[in-house]
């Protein structure tokens, strides 16, 4: 199967922001405009020479409805540019790029603004089933009585325990497991250990704090608050992070038996990133300098209870359609929903049985030279806003190889609900 290229002409993301127990400075919507401002400023043509604005978002607010549209419409693209909005859980951002390569490929559209955004410490606090009914029962009563009469049914317990919404989120619809559930079932099936899981941890803090005195973070704009305030950086990365610390976190997912930490999990975060897609032609018309191309991509499924090896599914086929190795790429960019998850897909890479009767290989695919993988840190140290992260693996590889001046990478994610996304991308020559 052949694909035609893809043009990624420039990207930009916003720093990515740690919940901290309360709704964050930014609205998803905030998040994605700042950024997308940034980004359309410096490009030679007009926000309303693009042909559609696709945004991914997995948590948008009622307020938000088609967030896709409506920051289209903040960014000043215009009434006639359509805006859309793609939810694909964890690789919503992922798939807003991948909906902008098809039409592109068919011709329908030439230059496109894709990308993915969450604003996650605005997940909603939400009432229980029994504050339901009890409104609903309040809003009928006609009488000062019968209404008296509800306020003295309503328990305490009832109104002060609200559902988090995002728990709900996190919480796979199907067989019931939170998402560290998941990673839990591969930590014991590829018999992987604390100390594992968090000396991955410790790497990825290390690397992003390498990465950023390098200067490899040059896709990051800052973002401004109403207040003025600047936020410069993703901050919640520990510059002091260590084994030490790490072994002070007990278990959240499984309190008894487990070993997935907070600390081992990627970070409940706040984040937009965006890329330009376009066309030859388009690249022509403007005069565009593109980072590269995207040469392929891949959507896979699997069992929700072991979603974490969804980047296994989903790189895999592309290998074997391009006739590369593992270690035929210059480099990888797996995204850390935990580092547990990470260390799977090594493992089930390397075991002649996972490869055999879950990828129907003739045997072990190999062992991924982790010096080619997430170098300059992941998702533990930078954080996971959902619908975003797939936009910034794809976006933070192409900046990688050309920081290399290497030629080919493949960013790939797994995905709740049991699903996987990868995409070959190719860095522009020069």
């Amino acid at each position: 199967m052949s694909f035609q290229p893809v043009y990624v002409v420039d990207g930009a993301r916003t720093p990515f922001l740690k919940a901290k127990g309360a709704p964050g400075p930014f609205a998803a919507s905030d998040l994605a405009v700042q950024a997308g401002r940034s980004l359309l400023t410096r490009q030679p043509f007009s926000p309303h020479d693009l042909d559609e604005v696709i945004l991914g978002c997995a948590a948008p607010s009622p307020d938000e409805t088609n967030i896709g549209r409506m920051v289209a419409l903040r960014l000043g693209c215009g009434l006639d540019v359509p805006g859309w909005t793609v939810m694909r859980n964890c690789a919503s951002g992922m798939q807003a790029l991948d909906s902008a390569m098809a039409n592109i490929q068919s011709g329908r559209s030439q230059l496109v603004l894709a990308g993915g955004v969450d604003a996650l410490s605005r997940a909603p606090l939400l009432y229980s089933d029994a504050m339901v009914l009890w409104f609903a029962q309040m809003m009928a009563a006609r009488t000062t009585g019968a209404k008296l009469k509800m306020f003295a049914k309503l328990r305490p317990s009832v109104l002060l325990s609200p559902v988090i919404g995002l728990m709900k989120g996190l919480t796979d619809p199907v067989n019931g497991l939170l998402m560290g559930q998941t990673a839990e079932n591969l930590a014991w099936k590829f018999g992987l250990t604390r100390q594992q899981m968090d000396a991955f941890s410790v790497r990825s803090h290390q690397k992003v704090m390498a990465g950023r005195a390098a200067g490899h973070y040059g896709e990051i704009v800052p973002l401004i608050d109403d207040k003025g305030n600047v936020y410069p950086d993703d901050d919640g990365v520990r510059a002091d992070a260590s084994m030490a610390g790490m072994a002070k976190l007990k278990p959240f997912f499984d309190k008894k038996y487990g070993n997935i930490t907070a600390a081992n999990s990627s970070q409940i975060t706040d984040g937009a990133a965006w890329l330009i897609l376009a066309s030859e032609d388009a690249v022509k018309q403007w005069n565009l300098k593109p980072l590269g191309r995207i040469m392929d991509s891949q959507w896979s499924g699997l069992d929700p209870a072991q979603m974490g090896l969804g980047p296994v599914h989903a790189a895999t086929p592309i290998l074997q359609r391009q006739g590369l190795g593992l270690n035929d790429l210059d480099a990888w960019e797996i995204n850390e929903a935990f580092a547990a998850q990470v260390l799977a897909c090594i493992e089930a890479w390397k075991s002649e049985d996972y490869c055999r009767e879950q990828l129907g290989l003739p045997g072990a695919l190999g062992a991924l030279d982790e010096d080619k993988l997430n170098v300059d840190g992941g998702a533990v140290a930078l954080g996971h806003p959902v619908g975003a992260s797939g936009a910034r693996i794809v976006l933070h590889l192409l900046q990688v190889l050309r920081q290399r001046k290497a030629k080919r990478g493949i960013a790939s994610i797994c995905i709740g609900g049991g699903l996987g996304g990868a995409m070959l991308v190719e860095a522009a020559e020069g």
